[in-house]
């Protein structure tokens, strides 16, 4: 298995993968609209997306989002989305995925990454405890829809 940043010419292994990961959490499937949406970001540098892969198939890709943090004044990434195909889950992909984006996040001088999963979805928060993230205890998350 190897890990990579991916790049536009990455779109047609990157979209059906987005595609599996949104109907995860219970979206409709919608290839087009996952591959228009990942084509946009990269064109605009707006996100840095890791691709896992075996065999020269995409098994799994992890998106950083860029972003910063006032009270210190420095870099952040957002890790938004996961997700390694469920053939290949257990077989260290994902931490290899992580692996990839802290290295990422050291190297663009950032302090910190960040992410959220569903409460439910224990055993994503095992391998991130596994793989060193530390659970917030201190702030509440909100949302507000608009």
């Amino acid at each position: 298995m190897t890990v990579r940043q991916a790049a536009l010419a990455d779109l047609d292994l990157l979209a059906p993968l987005f595609d599996a990961y949104r109907q995860f959490y219970r979206q409709p499937s919608d290839l087009e609209g996952a591959r228009t949406f990942l084509q946009t970001r990269l064109e605009h540098n707006e996100l840095v997306i890791f691709l896992a892969l075996q065999e020269q198939k995409a098994i799994g890709f992890t998106q950083l989002y860029p972003s910063f943090s006032s009270a210190a004044m420095a870099r952040i990434f957002v890790l938004n989305d996961l997700f390694v195909t469920p053939h290949a889950r257990r077989r260290g992909a994902a931490s290899a995925l992580l692996d990839a984006a802290a290295e990422y996040g050291r190297r663009a001088g950032a302090i910190r990454l960040v992410l959220s999963t569903e409460v439910t979805n224990t055993a994503a928060q095992a391998l991130y405890e596994r793989t060193g993230w530390v659970r917030d205890t201190v702030f509440c998350v909100y949302n507000l829809g608009l």
